[in-house]
């Protein structure tokens, strides 16, 4: 993509309405407008993001064996009625009655109609069970006070999935198989993100654990021990059908102290010696949840066992915020001069600076690089507008791409241009060639690990 006809309209002040990092950032770098309070429209630059955050989730998701579908976002309230939410959910639920005077309401969750796919879709024996099911789509929550941008609207992306199983134990495989999941897509997308026991809230259960990053921002105070943030996943395999396997991630992530203040216990968080007690904010991303048969049973999704007795099946939601993570990224990653985005979620992989446009040799070796990058599978963005550096260089600050080559003639003349670091703010001069090699091999873990996925 070219920047002089690419569409982000950039502000150069603050905007007033704009309380955290994430929201006033997202407005200057031309990601999102406000249609309504908590609605907002996604403009080019920030959709790439919202495409990247989502194409990771799919991946991690199919990887792990979970089957994608979609489901509607107007929900029929009778389903709801049948699982007894439909009064419980409170105001946070919008309501619509159509014109053939039909209740319908705008899903904040999908449990009652996930159930309603399986009970009516033929399976009914244990033979068809494990199955996970998921979905990317909006949902809609009326929050009393929308703010934070994209963090607390009413309008947002998210991935939910669900699981039907014949035990418990099968279940609680589910259950930690998702952590599993849960963890490689946070770690991809440059994120450290703490499960936290949680509570069960409108969606039910009572085992339940909620992905947290910690940032000042944070909407929930949490408690923890430190240990837990030295903590990584890496690139380990797993067998994702190993109960083993999955139950040992599951104890090494959460064995040590973690929790969210509405589960915090006093007494417990003392046992942790002094040193390692910490308090401090956090967002959460996600949340996983166990809660049996709890829509299963009075909405009739039965299976036949074994020995030929009808049962409920066992269920469980598990939930990713794909657009709430767009502003926890940014909160956990910037500076004073902009975003700076994790090279996993990048809506472009370098940005292209021409310091003299219209000169033939710097108009040519950007044209180049541009072509090279884009052969060996790299979106890059190139800055060939008539504008001054500065005005170029802050720009590419505010938008956060990564990576920065920048051509001008003096460094041309000796066959070089500059590669600069938007994180650590170094730079280092090499030629055209190489610096495309190094871009590619900067990215291959990245464009590896999609194709592998795929």
């Amino acid at each position: 993509m070219r920047l002089s006809r690419y569409f982000l309209p950039v502000l150069k002040e603050d905007p007033k309405e704009a309380q955290i990092v994430s929201h006033r950032l997202m407005l200057r770098a031309g990601m999102i407008r406000q249609q309504a309070a908590g609605i907002y429209s996604w403009l080019p630059l920030g959709y790439k993001v919202l495409r990247r955050i989502e194409q990771i989730v799919h991946e991690e998701q199919q990887r792990a064996g979970h089957i994608p579908l979609l489901m509607p976002t107007l929900q029929p309230a009778d389903l709801w009625r049948e699982s007894g939410r439909y009064d419980d959910y409170g105001e946070e639920m919008l309501r619509i009655r159509d014109r053939h005077k039909r209740d319908l309401l705008y899903g904040p969750t999908n449990e009652e109609m996930i159930t309603d796919i399986f009970r009516s879709s033929n399976i009914s024996s244990y033979k068809d069970l494990p199955l996970t099911l998921y979905h990317i789509q909006w949902k809609f929550r009326d929050e009393i006070r929308p703010r934070f941008g994209v963090m607390r609207g009413r309008e947002f992306l998210m991935k939910d999935g669900y699981n039907f199983d014949l035990t418990k134990e099968d279940a609680l495989h589910a259950y930690n198989r998702h952590l599993v999941t849960y963890l490689r897509s946070y770690e991809r997308m440059g994120l450290q993100a703490i499960p936290m026991r949680a509570d069960g809230g409108p969606i039910g259960g009572d085992y339940t654990h909620e992905f947290l990053v910690l940032a000042e921002t944070g909407e929930s105070e949490v408690f923890y021990d430190s240990e837990i943030t030295d903590l990584t996943f890496g690139d380990r395999q797993i067998d994702y059908d190993s109960k083993e396997e999955c139950q040992a991630v599951l104890e090494e992530f959460t064995s040590r102290y973690a929790r969210t203040d509405e589960t915090h216990d006093d007494a417990l968080f003392q046992q942790v010696p002094e040193a390692r007690r910490r308090v401090a904010r956090g967002i959460e991303v996600g949340q996983i949840f166990y809660f049996g048969t709890k829509y299963s049973e009075p909405m009739g999704a039965t299976v036949v066992t074994p020995e030929g007795n009808r049962v409920p099946v066992h269920m469980g939601s598990h939930g990713i915020g794909v657009s709430r993570l767009l502003g926890a990224i940014i909160e956990a990653s910037h500076d004073d001069k902009g975003i700076i985005w994790p090279e996993g979620v990048t809506p472009f992989h370098a940005g292209i600076v021409n310091l003299k446009q219209g000169d033939s040799s710097t108009d040519s070796a950007c044209n180049a690089i541009y072509a090279e990058l884009q052969a060996r599978g790299l979106d890059p963005l190139y800055d060939d507008r008539d504008e001054r550096a500065g005005a170029k260089f802050a720009r590419m600050d505010l938008i956060g791409l990564p990576w920065r080559v920048t051509v001008g003639p003096r460094g041309l003349a000796n066959n070089m241009v500059e590669l600069t670091n938007r994180r650590t703010g170094e730079s280092e001069e090499m030629s055209p060639k190489d610096v495309v090699a190094r871009l590619a091999a900067i990215y291959a873990p990245v464009l590896n690990t999609a194709a592998i996925d795929k």
